[in-house]
């Protein structure tokens, strides 16, 4: 029988197959496509930082595309246009006028550049759990090639094993067959936006019925609050589990569609008049920029109270520009300060995260300012001269002005001498009224909820926040007053701008560093008098000391402090007697770190994780030159724990780099010390972007730490990952990156979201 009769005889037998079967279901981008992307490509393709721009969660996303303009430059002269999903256009045509070109379309007879890109990865699997080949280049420092369909031929000679998804376990057969369909049928998008519930639609018309209510001392306050809740996932009291809000500014007001005013930062000129409304939070929440902030019958009734209630008035509404964003000292001096910050302290982890953690997933340009770990504490608003002591805040006003609204590249030295000068006379003023002020207390410190006490761990270019005291007893801790609080959130969140120029970006991170310096100063006032220089000699050493008198304002090292505490070690007292006076707002006792007896382990868990604890913290708070293990980990190590009845725990292991002081901008190598870098180990999630996983099963921990003990070089660590790590060619790589989610939206829902693995590290 001839060839050509025998394939002709198959076709048609298959042809036959396939008829009485019927045509395969249409592919749903809802139902079918959006879930893969959001398993296996969300992780490295949200928010900024995503790949090429290319943000696939959601389906704006995906038809947006990729660019070749990264948002990330440090060393642009101008700034460029922000291209905010959502915001800053709409629809394939409008963001192709952007720079952004298709990967779902096919071009001519060539496939769709995301079908070549699938294919070229499903060809050319990894290893099983090996480790990644050198040549693949990974971390934030990878150049991004974003080839456009017509360069990828000579993209994949000159990097064939770096198809997607890329350097990590792939899609399966049938992701990939399903999505390859997809893209040949054309990539059809289906996708409904995120509508609000009947309960959360009536909450909504509320809320904005608030802000948009008639007169100037209701207009002020809800520019006012706009401007501190611009960034926070909204939900609400008996809301949809996963829907979350935002405040927009709109044309249009309440009950017709919304008409984004889309400006560069939420305190630009809007150029009409304002409505405030909420907007649906679209496409797969991510963790790196859930942020995430509480509304409800109570928070209105509170928000009344502190704002609408008393005689206060407002003769003029103010205006916008430089000036307005530069000194909201000024622009709403007519709101009662102390309204102001009590509204900050009820909320004060998600202020703190704002700034810290951040919406921007590379947090770089702040975060080499601040240590790898602090606490925070906030000063009590009566104990705060700015809020009880009109005089002195009618002559700080002035001085808080901050840099960054103008970005002229040659003016960035004078205007950082002129916004230092302003600053240290402001720190010249405060330490002098408050040397007349009654001694700080017990009584001096805020301590309304538990958002009083805060932990911030920094893993190099990102921060997390969160509540309770974590981790042994910290280098440093800061104490937020109202002015102090106010200008970091307004100088990191609110008047940042990431698309912004490189003089912009250096006159914020160096105004971040007087911030810190401040907020170290006010702290000290807790300490004996006669000690607070030698604090300053610790935190500020070598070079760090040239900056003191270079840029920073004397301290008060001569007023005494109304504490009680042990003069050898008065900052370990401080926090003893802190934690005894304040520990029922401690909302995360941590007995691994700071084990004062014989059971290192919390009470009331499976006795198997007690016993995993109490061998952790065998690692938990040494100094690296006696831990030889901590100089081979990377900056964030999640640990996962099951039990042998299935009950599993997390443990975030965090590197704390240790520095001879964080005051420059450049050179922060040179300034690790890293014979004392230590190991923090607590339960839980502490980081959006873990750098590696190990999953040991509980019984092993012990021997889990007795090898983490005998590391002394990269070899023997190799041994460690060989045995517990979980590599990027895992099989089974995603479900261990994934439950970190599931295991979030178990203790945690409001806060689940998927993580980043931009900068999970090749082990």
């Amino acid at each position: 029988m001839p060839y050509r009769f025998v394939v002709a005889s198959a076709l048609l037998l298959l042809s036959s197959l396939c008829m009485a079967q019927g045509p395969a279901p249409a592919i749903s981008y809802t139902r079918d496509i959006q879930p893969i992307f959001t398993e296996k490509c969300v992780a490295c393709h949200a928010c900024y930082d995503s790949a090429c721009q290319l943000n696939l969660g959601s389906g704006e996303g995906a038809g947006r595309g990729a660019s070749k303009i990264p948002v990330y430059d440090g060393e642009r002269s101008k700034a460029q246009a922000p291209t905010r999903l959502f915001y800053d256009a709409s629809g394939k045509a409008a963001w192709q006028r952007q720079g952004f070109y298709s990967v779902l379309d096919a071009q001519g007879s060539q496939a769709a550049l995301m079908a070549r890109m699938l294919e070229l990865g499903h060809r050319t699997p990894l290893q099983p759990n090996a480790k990644l080949p050198g040549e693949i280049v990974l971390g934030l420092s990878r150049e991004n090639m974003c080839p456009q369909p017509a360069e990828f031929d000579a993209y994949a000679g000159a990097h064939p094993k770096e198809g997607m998804p890329l350097a990590v376990t792939g899609l399966t057969d049938q992701q990939y067959q399903t999505l390859q369909r997809w893209l040949a049928s054309g990539a059809p998008i289906d996708e409904q936006g995120l509508a609000p519930s009947a309960r959360e639609s009536l909450q909504v018309a509320q809320w904005e019925n608030l802000l948009n209510a008639p007169g100037a001392r209701e207009s002020l306050v809800a520019r006012w609050l706009y401007e501190h809740w611009f960034l926070a996932h909204i939900y609400f009291e008996g809301g949809e589990p996963g829907h979350f809000f935002q405040w927009v500014r709109s044309r249009t007001p309440s009950g017709q569609p919304i008409d984004l005013i889309n400006t560069r930062r939420p305190n630009d000129d809007p150029g009409t008049q304002v409505y405030y409304r909420l907007w649906p939070v679209q496409g797969v929440i991510v963790h790196k920029t859930h942020i995430t902030y509480p509304l409800s019958a109570a928070k209105m009734a509170r928000v009344k109270t502190l704002f609408y209630s008393g005689d206060w008035q407002v003769t003029a509404l103010p205006g916008y520009g430089p000036a307005r964003r530069a000194n909201p000292f000024e622009t709403f001096e007519a709101i009662p300060a102390k309204a102001r910050y009590q509204f900050m302290l009820d909320n004060a982890e998600y202020f703190v995260r704002t700034f810290i953690r951040g919406p921007v997933c590379r947090g770089q340009i702040a975060t080499d300012v601040i240590r790898d770990n602090f606490w925070a504490l906030f000063q009590a608003p009566e104990h705060d001269l700015y809020i009880t002591d009109p005089v002195y805040r009618g002559q700080a006003t002035p001085l808080l002005a901050m840099p960054g609204q103008n970005d002229d590249v040659g003016s960035v030295l004078s205007l950082w001498l002129a916004y230092r000068d302003k600053r240290n006379e402001y720190e010249a003023l405060r330490r002098d009224f408050y040397a007349h002020a009654p001694a700080p207390s017990w009584s001096s410190l805020w301590a309304g909820n538990d958002n009083a006490l805060l932990s911030i761990f920094r893993h190099f270019d990102s921060a997390s926040v969160t509540k309770g005291l974590i981790g042994e007893v910290p280098q440093t801790m800061w104490l937020f007053d109202y002015p102090l609080l106010e200008r970091t959130y307004y100088q990191l969140a609110v008047n940042f701008d990431v698309f912004g120029n490189v003089s912009h970006q250096a006159q914020t991170r160096l105004y971040f560093d007087l911030i810190r310096n401040g907020a170290e100063q006010n702290f000290l006032r807790l300490m004996p008098a006669g000690s607070r220089e030698d604090f300053l000699d610790d935190w500020y050493q070598n070079s760090g000391k040239f900056k003191m008198w270079l840029d920073y304002e004397s301290i008060d090292d001569d007023k005494r402090s109304a504490l009680k505490l042990d003069p050898q070690d008065p900052k370990k007292d401080f926090v003893n007697q802190l934690l005894t006076r304040y520990g029922e707002l401690n909302a995360k006792p941590d007995p691994i770190n700071r084990c004062n007896g014989a059971y290192c382990s919390r009470p009331n868990i499976d006795p198997a994780l007690q016993d995993a604890e109490q061998a952790l913290s065998r690692l938990a708070s040494r100094p690296a030159a006696g831990l030889k293990v901590i100089e081979q980990l990377p900056e964030a190590t999640l640990l996962r724990v099951q039990t042998a009845s299935g009950k599993r725990e997390f443990y975030s292991m965090l590197r704390n780099r240790a520095h001879s002081n964080v005051a420059f901008m450049l050179g922060e190598s040179l300034r690790y010390q890293p014979g004392l870098d230590t190991l923090t180990i607590f339960p839980g999630i502490l980081s959006s972007y873990p750098n590696f996983i190990f999953n040991v099963p509980a019984d092993q921990v012990p021997a889990f730490v007795e090898a983490m003990q005998a590391v002394r070089d990269g070899a023997s660590f190799d041994r460690v990952v060989e045995r517990w790590g979980i590599r990027r060619s895992h099989p089974q790589f995603w479900q261990y990156f994934h439950d970190q989610t599931r295991y979030l939206q178990e203790v945690d829902p409001l806060e689940a979201g998927v993580m980043d693995m931009n900068r999970y590290e090749n082990l």
